[in-house]
């Protein structure tokens, strides 16, 4: 078949040309990429192998060789693994199939991103980076199990956002990416800096990096003279470093082993290796990243480490052995009692992996608790990127919620801006006569405090957590108490916090109540005294398990419907303009002022609470007529 031309998608030309254009100041991360994509299809071709023996190829060497011409100013990366079909070339080369792509591109764009190399391989677009050094890249592959000559030949230069695809021959199964290199970049056709590279992004590789090296040596037939001898040389080490004891592995091994696997170029906040030994014997290697992935909260981000089973991959991110609000762990388990043919399927319900999650995940919460305890510096970075995520468990792991529990930090009117507490530290702190361990969420910190929600707590100096996530309501619902104090919403249920005689009051204000409750029928389902205001004539507040608005808001912005709540207008009897109310209403109850102040006030709680009023226009017309009567009277 002739070679036809196919365009880019238009995610994947954007890319091609800011790698084109040279982003990224680590430039020589494209072999790291290329070698890892390497070994990723070795590790597939050496899977199919376990049941269909012919994919092995005569029991060939599982390699990833580097191949490079001086003359013809190219650098090949060559794999015997799985290979592509035409399908399967056009699939992965010429389109990007990723939930975050747009955020990705502006990530790409802004910057920082030049000391970010780490976002290509996160994202996995590490195929892309060869155009930081290449003219023109041709990819030759054949299917594991295919023909000689039902081979496939790619080629692109990027440069008029097309690719050209052709049918080709090739003696062996598996992928070459040949790279005709630019100008400026034909140092990595040199062996010391292809040495340099693979010994410090991809010596952990479990295959052989294998290059033909030329060298001088003495003529057996004459030892005064030299011969030029070539021999293949290994240029990585291949250490299963999970498997070895933790006392022969330097600080450095274990870093330079989390940037190859994660793809992240700082290092890691902790590093948890352990062999378990019993019914299930197996051995871990896990790290908690510094920082967060862009694309951790989408939905195809890959949770859960590496599977090793006998020394085989059987896959590169197993989720059945984290719990999701753990999916910030990268490292490797490996376990001899699982079967080499084991599907993800089979792993959902087996009792090993069932043991080997219980035992990683108390691991990593243990490791969290021992660094909040003995280093609060760095438990406080590691909660500011991934205590979001971790809350999550309060919502899925009901077994460990008080564990997790334990671990959640947070702003409170008590703490320096910036500065959090612990749940723990709350409790210490509480007034003698507390019973309850009280909330407000909110946008941000400073919206939070100058909430009139919270004018009887600062009155009564009664500390109050500042929760801004905007799914923090859910979770502390959900955990219900803390070591058996509960949680009280500071906008939320009918609080008594001893302020005033709440029985005597709703006596003396009662009729006015119930016409006030009449005037906004359909709008609030009570209107009722607050034991919550100190100085704001009057607030909105939701029902004891009601969702609060930011949630309400947060659900409606998604599309989905939020069952109506339980809407409460409270109002603050102490308050000049209730108190002026009730005289009008003493009066006239029929007075037509009654109503106008009414909805004026159902319209300033709507203000309060972050919303707008009805009818903005009929609002400030009414504010307007207000004050001009206020002007006459004066």
């Amino acid at each position: 078949m002739k070679a036809k031309k196919h365009v880019f998608k238009a995610e994947v030309n954007k890319i091609l040309d800011l790698m084109i254009h040279s982003l990224y100041s680590h430039k020589e991360i494209f072999l790291r990429e290329l070698i890892s994509n390497a070994s990723d299809a070795i590790d597939k071709a050496r899977y199919e192998a376990l049941t269909d023996q012919s994919l092995a190829e005569g029991g060939e060497e599982w390699k990833i060789e580097l191949i490079a011409d001086k003359e013809a100013g190219t650098l090949t990366v060559r794999d015997n693994g799985i290979g592509m079909t035409r399908d399967e070339a056009v699939k992965a080369l010429g389109t990007i199939a990723h939930s975050g792509t747009k955020e990705f591109m502006k990530l790409l764009e802004s910057r920082e991103v030049k000391d970010n190399p780490e976002l290509i391989g996160q994202f996995g677009v590490g195929f892309y980076s060869a155009f930081m050094v290449a003219d023109q890249v041709s990819v030759i592959t054949r299917k594991a199990g295919a023909p000689a000559d039902q081979a496939v030949l790619w080629v692109s230069d990027a440069a008029d956002g097309a690719y050209t695809l052709e049918d080709t021959e090739k003696a062996s199964k598996g992928t070459d990416v040949v790279l005709t290199l630019k100008e400026d970049a034909r140092q990595y056709l040199e062996e010391w800096e292809l040495r340099k590279i693979v010994k410090q992004y991809s010596d952990f590789i479990e295959y052989p990096v294998v290059m033909a090296v030329t060298r001088s040596a003495p003529d057996p037939e004459d030892k005064e003279k030299t011969i030029e001898e070539t021999k293949e040389e290994t240029l990585n080490s291949r250490k299963a470093i999970w498997l070895k004891d933790k006392s022969a592995v330097t600080a450095e091994e274990y870093k330079e082993f989390y940037k190859h696997i994660s793809h992240d170029f700082t290092d890691p906040a902790r590093t948890i290796h352990y062999r378990a030994e019993g019914t299930t014997e197996f051995s871990a290697l896990l790290y908690i990243p510094a920082k967060r992935p862009f694309d951790i909260f989408y939905q195809d981000y890959k949770v859960g480490p590496a599977l090793y089973v006998r020394r085989v991959q059987i896959m590169d991110h197993c989720e059945a052995m984290l719990p999701s609000y753990l999916r910030f762990v990268k490292g490797v388990v490996e376990s001899s009692d699982l079967p080499l043919n084991v599907s993800r399927e089979i792993l959902q319900d087996n009792r090993t992996v069932t043991v080997i999650k219980k035992s990683i995940t108390k691991k990593v919460l243990d490791t969290l608790a021992e660094m909040k305890r003995d280093d609060a510096e760095a438990y406080g970075k590691f909660y500011e990127q991934f205590g979001r995520i971790l809350k999550e468990g309060i919502h899925h792991d009901f077994e460990r919620r008080e564990t997790i529990a334990d671990l959640l930090l947070f702003e409170s009117t008590k703490t320096e801006a910036g500065k959090k507490t612990t749940l723990a530290e709350y409790l210490e702190r509480m007034q003698p006569e507390q019973k309850e361990i009280y909330y407000i969420t909110g946008g941000d910190r400073a919206s939070a405090e100058s909430s009139p929600y919270l004018e009887v707590f600062k009155e009564k100096r009664i500390e109050v957590l500042i929760m801004t996530d905007d799914f923090d309501d859910i979770i502390i619902t959900g955990l219900g108490a803390y070591k058996e104090k509960e949680f009280q919403s500071a906008i939320k249920g009918d609080l008594d916090l001893g302020e005033g005689n709440k029985e005597e009051q709703k006596k003396e204000f009662g009729d006015l109540l119930e016409l006030m409750q009449a005037e906004l029928k359909g709008l609030v389902a009570e209107v009722r005294i607050s034991g919550r205001l100190k100085d704001s004539a009057v607030c909105l507040v939701a029902g004891e398990h009601d969702l609060d608005p930011k949630m309400v808001k947060m659900f409606q912005a998604m599309g989905q419907e939020v069952p109506k709540g339980e809407r409460v207008l409270e109002i603050n009897p102490n308050h000049e303009l209730i108190a002026r109310m009730q005289q009008l209403f003493s009066a006239d109850r029929a007075s037509a002022q009654l109503k106008e102040y009414t909805g004026l006030l159902y319209d300033q709680a709507l203000l309060l609470e972050g919303d707008k009023p009805r009818d903005p226009v009929a609002f400030a017309r009414a504010l307007s007529k207000l004050m001009a009567e206020g002007v006459s009277a004066g």
